[in-house]
């Protein structure tokens, strides 16, 4: 076998094995991480990490928000309530301090993920 058919067949068993990983994965574990992985990075950019004068990005901790508000909504039936109040406050704190670091404010119900939070005033 040359080295790239080696290559090939390598690439073919780690997403196999990956397939396999993933099954053995509850669908809360995967909805939760993904949740996480969202509210990390809205936290980074609304400033809560090391460096906010230079990781503050505004437009993308709303994308980020939003994104997160929407899948904790509708995941929240599905992960039990145990799993959904700490995403909830999470997700609260993050949409505090992005009032608090935005320059403008949004008029109540209007900022990221309250459409599907309500205000968070």
């Amino acid at each position: 076998m040359d080295k790239t058919a080696n290559s090939v067949a390598t690439a073919n068993d780690a997403a196999a094995q990956a397939t396999r990983d993933i099954a053995d994965v509850a669908a809360v574990e995967i909805i939760t991480s993904a949740c996480v992985h969202l509210l990390s990075a809205a936290a980074v950019k609304v400033g809560l990490a090391d460096d906010p004068e230079t990781q503050i990005d505004l437009d993308e901790a709303r994308k980020l928000i939003t994104a997160l508000a929407g899948l904790v909504t509708a995941a929240a039936p599905e992960i039990s309530d145990m799993h959904a109040r700490s995403l909830r406050d999470g997700l609260r704190s993050v949409q505090l301090a992005f009032r608090e670091a935005s320059p403008i404010a949004d008029a109540p119900g209007k900022g990221p993920g309250e459409k599907y939070t309500g205000s968070v005033i």
